[in-house]
């Protein structure tokens, strides 16, 4: 199945994608993991690609679907694919729409995960990063096993400057201007599932599950 995630920030969206990874045997592509990937890669972009993050400016979008793209013809993504973090504008899904159509494999269906803005602050502010191996946790909802430690490197967990409550609430406007016009996109398409995520993650991972059902292949 290929798939895309999308919703506001501190909505959980990297948790239901490592539930549908678990479950459906796809493979995770965040735009982070797949520009890392590029440069260390050495391939094509990556020169360009690098340039661009040393100067510190945003990797076009065409750069950034390109990779992207050639990531979804390795070996691992041919059961399948889920994308989060990308693509965040409706330029950018028409961009992906176009690339995935003409090489045969364009999304099966899009997952909207949504939930009101004070249950998102809420959730940023008791969340908690590990540096070294980018693990997530929440003080309320998923802590970790030793407090302010990470289970699986000890390293120091980190509040992160763009998790304090200010922070989100600009973050949640940014979104809503760029981000959540891809809701309409996707209906448009016929491909979009919603979901409430609100609720418990694993209620949001069966919800998400029935909602997928009529668009399995």
């Amino acid at each position: 199945m290929r798939l895309v995630i999308f919703g506001p920030p501190g909505v959980g969206k990297g948790t239901q994608a490592g539930y549908i990874v678990a479950r459906l045997g796809v493979c995770h592509l965040s735009t982070g993991d797949a520009l890392r990937d590029a440069i260390r890669s050495g391939g094509a972009n990556a020169k360009d690609l690098k340039a661009c993050l040393d100067a510190g400016q945003l990797v076009p979008d065409e750069l950034v679907a390109a990779i992207i793209v050639d990531r979804l013809g390795e070996p691992d993504c041919q059961r399948g694919y889920i994308l989060d973090g990308f693509p965040r504008t409706i330029g950018q899904a028409e961009m992906l729409e176009g690339l995935t159509s003409r090489l045969g494999n364009g999304l099966a269906a899009a997952v909207f995960v949504g939930a009101p803005d004070e249950v998102l602050v809420e959730r940023t502010a008791g969340r908690r990063i590990c540096p070294t191996c980018g693990r997530s946790y929440h003080l309320d909802f998923a802590p970790p096993d030793t407090p302010g430690e990470c289970d699986v490197d000890g390293s120091a967990l980190e509040h992160r400057a763009d998790d304090e409550s200010e922070a989100v609430r600009a973050r949640l406007r940014v979104y809503a201007d760029r981000t959540e016009p891809l809701l309409g996109f996707y209906r448009s398409r016929g491909i979009l599932v919603e979901v409430d995520g609100a609720a418990e993650a694993d209620v949001v991972a069966r919800q998400i599950e029935v909602g997928l059902g009529p668009y399995a292949r």
